[in-house]
C-alpha cells in the first residue's frame, strides 16, 4: 500500500483546506496520515499522529516536534510527504532528508512567503536564507501566487516549482443570493435591511490590522449612520480592536462575532467585503466574498492584488489608509448601478479560484508522484 503523510502546524488547517486531497487518496487506496497540533476530527484519515509543532521558531517544542516527525517518517516510509505552514513546512523537509535519500517525495505547498515586494528587511534576512536552505530538500514547491511563483523559480532551488490559485473557495456554499434570502438571514441574525453591512472574516492580530477598518467605520459613521461592521475571527490581539472601537465611540456599529461555522450566511447577508491586512498570500476569505457577490475593498498587497481587480470587482488601497478606504466603501455604497457592475464581475472573475479548478491542478501535481 502507497503512503502519503500531510504535515501542517496546526490540524485545523487541513479541516478547512485540504479535505478533499485526503478524500482523493483514501480513495486510490492510499494509506493517508496527518501530523499536526490539534484534536480536530478529520475524515478520511487512517492515523492522525499529534505533533507539538509551533508556530514560533524559537518554541523548544519544536525541538521535540522535528525528532518525532523524523521518527515517524522512518518508520513509515512514505512514499509522499506533503507539508504545509512556515513551522509545518520546516521541520517536515529536515525531517524527511534521510528518507528522501530512499525515495520519499516532498512537497511543500508555501501559503505567502514572508519576503515579498516591500516587506522589512529583517524578513528577508531571516527567511530568504531559510527558505533557499529549505527549498534544497523539496522535489516540489507549490506557490499561490505570481509574485511568490516568478522569485521561487528563480531564486530558489526546489526540483520543480508550480503555482495554482491557492486552496480554492467552495461554490456549494458560496454564491450570491436572492435579495428575499439576504433579508431573511439578516432577520435570523438581528440585522435590518437599512443596515449597510460591512464584513472581514479573519482572526483579530497584528497582520490583519482590522483596526485600519474600525477607523474606516469611523469616517463612514461621520456621512452615513447605517454602516455596521462585522468581525468574524478569535481575538488573538489581546483586545485592542474592541478597545479602539470604544475609543473612537463606534463600539455600537462593530460587531466581533469571534469564531464563527456559519461564514456562509454572514457572507450572504452582507453588502461589502473589507480586508485591511498587511501580508496576505491568497486570501480564502476574499475568494468567498467575491462569490457571494460581494464588492470588495481591501488593502493593497500581493495576495488581495491577485484577487481584486481594481475598479472591477472592488477597490485596492494603500496599507493603513483608511481614508481612502472610507471614501472607496461610501461612493459603492451610494451607487447602485456601480455596486451592481462590481457585484457581477467579483462572480465572474473569481471562477478560475473555485475547489474544482484548484483540485484539478493539484490532480496534475500529485499525478507527477502517484505515478512514481
Amino acid at each position: 500500500m502507497k503512503k502519503i503523510l500531510y504535515v501542517a502546524t496546526i490540524t485545523e488547517h487541513f479541516y478547512y483546506f485540504h479535505l478533499p486531497y485526503l478524500k482523493m487518496f483514501h480513495d486510490l487506496g492510499w494509506q493517508v496520515d496527518v501530523a499536526s497540533h490539534g484534536d480536530v476530527e478529520l475524515p478520511y484519515c487512517d492515523n492522525r499522529y499529534e505533533i507539538p509543532i509551533r508556530r514560533s521558531p524559537a518554541d523548544r517544542d519544536n525541538i521535540k516536534a522535528y525528532k518525532m516527525l523524523r521518527e515517524l517518517i522512518r518508520e513509515n516510509h512514505y512514499d509522499i510527504v506533503h507539508c504545509h505552514t512556515p513551522m509545518g513546512g520546516i521541520l517536515a523537509r529536515l525531517a524527511a532528508r534521510r528518507e528522501r535519500k530512499r525515495g520519499t517525495k516532498v512537497l511543500y505547498t508555501a501559503h505567502g512567503f514572508h519576503f515579498y515586494h516591500g516587506a522589512p528587511a529583517a524578513n528577508w534576512m531571516i527567511f530568504y536564507p531559510i527558505e533557499f536552505f529549505m527549498s534544497l530538500m523539496t522535489d516540489c514547491l507549490i506557490t499561490i501566487n505570481e509574485e511568490d511563483f516568478i522569485f521561487a523559480k528563480k531564486h530558489l532551488k526546489a526540483g520543480r516549482t508550480v503555482k495554482v490559485n491557492g486552496v480554492g473557495y467552495n461554490s456549494d456554499r458560496y454564491f450570491p443570493v436572492s435579495a428575499d434570502e439576504k433579508s431573511r438571514i439578516r432577520k435570523e441574525k438581528g440585522y435590518s435591511d437599512s443596515d449597510i453591512l460591512l464584513i472581514y472574516v479573519a482572526e483579530m492580530n497584528a497582520n490583519k490590522n482590522q483596526s485600519m477598518l474600525i477607523r474606516a467605520l469611523a469616517e463612514l459613521l461621520k456621512k452615513n449612520s447605517r454602516f455596521r461592521l462585522i468581525i468574524a475571527g478569535a481575538d488573538n490581539y489581546n483586545g485592542r480592536c474592541p478597545a479602539l472601537a470604544e475609543e473612537l465611540g463606534v463600539e455600537k456599529n462593530v460587531d466581533f462575532l469571534g469564531h464563527r461555522e456559519d461564514i456562509d450566511d454572514l457572507l450572504h447577508m452582507s453588502d461589502i467585503a473589507v480586508g485591511s491586512s498587511l501580508r496576505e498570500g491568497l486570501p480564502v476569505n476574499v475568494m468567498e466574498a467575491l462569490a457571494c457577490g460581494l464588492p470588495v475593498v481591501l488593502s493593497d498587497n500581493r495576495g488581495h492584488r491577485v484577487l481584486a481587480q481594481h475598479g472591477k470587482n472592488g477597490y485596492l488601497v494603500g496599507l493603513n489608509d483608511h481614508l481612502k478606504m472610507a471614501e472607496y466603501i461610501l461612493n459603492i455604497a451610494e451607487n447602485s448601478e456601480l455596486y451592481s457592475e462590481l457585484s457581477r464581475n467579483a462572480v465572474d472573475l473569481i471562477k478560475p479560484f473555485s475547489k474544482e479548478s484548484v483540485m484539478k491542478n493539484m490532480k496534475e501535481i500529485y499525478d507527477l508522484y502517484i505515478r512514481g
